[in-house]
């Protein structure tokens, strides 16, 4: 796992001064280690005498602001030893900041030093949680070089108060979380010349051994026989088959029954519809709503969440060939309704449609959500800060959304014009997968509302992440594959245990 950090949490006795934790600390540390505060008033973690003069002098010669992420290197004496201190702002100390100033440490910011302390006294639980968790995902790099270059620390001993078991937990959590992720981003930012739908089953299925879940995975003679005519569709043109992959949550005592769906285009060149060269240098991302969905389900056990979950992850790769679909084909999906496909590249909601109709008819759950990079259209109306949230029930959408702003995954919910379904309509099928017309299109609207007619009413949400999905600079903690939905999925399922 390309989490590079080993992440400990030490109890630190209170009253006894923050420098003091720093020094015994820093005496059994290599020799070239840094040592890290993350405090926001340095007067008040006793560290003048390590740094020769006043702390808020020092800080202000450096031309520290305190701004969240920020890191402020110092000279610091820890007795007979000579460290670099480094400052971490934290900004105004909430959720959001805590996650930024962590990420800063154990990422872009950070030295390539043997290990580094950082100090979080005094803080929530929850803070101590966003902090850790940006710490990790900080760290994260992805490479499949010969010779892969080390970045960041390889340990940070988190200090946190002695006895305080919720910062412990939050610690706990976090490095379960960003494990997660971690395997998000891992499964997305793998290259498609490996990464064929039967790699990514293996890969759930390894998961799912290695974390109490029950797996299935539907080849393409089953996909046949029960007709998942949208999934058979979208892989026909390629010689690597497509599945369906369904794996199983049943925590004992579960009251209620969620169904995770995630789009699995292991590669989308657009099929017969071609996408120009630089539309497809970012799709081997294309299944990192399949990605999300592992992922999530590889948590729920060591988070302890309370409510029965089956992920469903509909994987294909979407190639032009004598044997792909065409436009102006038309389409069987499970259960019997029909797509005319006018736009090959428009992949994603027909293998969705088919896992969404499964789910409705055979598995029969209180809840849905789906997780897809889907429309273009997303991306432009919200960039790659957020994500797109369409939902058929308000109760859903809420619980949403304040799990996305506590995971710090933002979602944005979009409207289900009820006006534009007509642009679905199609003279010789149920539906038409894009419209026939060219006027001006509300994309993304009219795929949620493509993707609602297989949902049998029932209480679902539909997640647009083309956007968030994938970030093509450092400015956030990561540069590739996100891991975006996952944070969020987990943090709603848990609550929704709890309820």
């Amino acid at each position: 796992m390309p989490i590079n950090i080993r992440l400990t949490a030490i109890p630190a006795p209170a009253g006894v001064p923050l420098a003091a934790h720093l020094a015994a600390v820093s005496a059994g540390a290599d020799d070239d280690a840094d040592i890290v505060v993350a405090v926001q008033d340095a007067e008040t973690a006793g560290l003048d005498p390590y740094l020769g003069s006043p702390a808020a002098d020092v800080l202000a010669a450096c031309d520290a602001t305190g701004k969240a992420g920020e890191v402020t290197p110092v000279a610091m004496r820890a007795g007979d030893k000579a460290r670099r201190l480094l400052f971490v702002g934290l900004g105004d100390e909430s959720i959001a900041d805590m996650r930024k100033a962590g990420a800063a440490l154990g990422g872009r910011a950070a030295p390539e030093r043997g290990m580094l302390a950082a100090a979080v006294l005094g803080q929530p639980a929850a803070a101590v949680r966003a902090f850790a968790e940006g710490l990790l995902l900080g760290s994260y790099r992805f490479s499949l070089a010969s010779q892969a270059a080390s970045h960041g620390p390889s340990e940070v001993r988190l200090l946190v108060t002695e006895g305080d078991e919720q910062a412990a937990e939050a610690v706990s959590a976090a490095r379960t979380v960003a494990g997660a992720v971690g395997l998000a981003r891992d499964l997305a930012n793998m290259p498609s010349g490996r990464k064929t739908p039967a790699w990514l089953a293996g890969e759930a299925a390894r998961t799912a051994a290695a974390s109490g879940l029950t797996v299935r995975v539907r080849e393409p003679a089953e996909l046949a026989a029960e007709g998942f005519g949208g999934i058979l569709a979208v892989g026909a043109g390629s010689v690597q088959p497509p599945c369906l992959i369904e794996l199983g949550y049943h925590p004992p005592g579960a009251r209620t029954h969620a169904v995770l769906v995630g789009k699995g285009i292991t590669f989308d060149s657009g099929g017969l519809s071609l996408k120009p060269n630089e539309g497809m240098q970012a799709m081997k991302t294309d299944m990192a709503g399949g990605a999300a969905v592992i992922a999530a389900m590889s948590a729920l056990a060591g988070l302890g969440a309370a409510v029965r979950v089956t992920g469903l992850v509909a994987t294909a790769e979407n190639m032009p060939s004598g044997s792909a679909m065409r436009p102006g084909d038309v389409i069987t999906h499970f259960g019997g309704r029909t797509t005319e496909v006018l736009n090959t590249d428009a992949e994603g909601r027909l293998v969705l449609a088919d896992a969404l109709a499964y789910a409705d008819t055979v598995l029969e759950p209180d809840v849905m959500v789906d997780v897809a990079t889907l429309t273009g259209a997303a991306r432009v109306a919200l960039g790659g800060a957020l994500g797109a949230l369409y939902a058929s029930d308000d109760g859903l959408a809420s619980a949403l959304l304040t799990a996305a702003a506590e995971a710090g995954e933002p979602l944005w919910r979009m409207p289900l014009v009820d006006d534009y379904s007509d642009a679905l309509d199609s003279p010789v099928a149920d539906l038409a997968n894009v419209p026939h017309s060219s006027r001006p299109r509300a994309g993304s609207i009219e795929a949620a509302l493509f993707l609602r007619e297989f949902t049998g009413g029932r209480p679902w949400a539909h997640l647009d992440i083309a956007g968030a999905a994938r970030s093509s600079s450092d400015g956030g903690d990561v540069k590739g594959a996100t891991g975006f939905g996952t944070r969020l999925l987990l943090r709603w399922l848990g609550e929704l245990g709890a309820r």
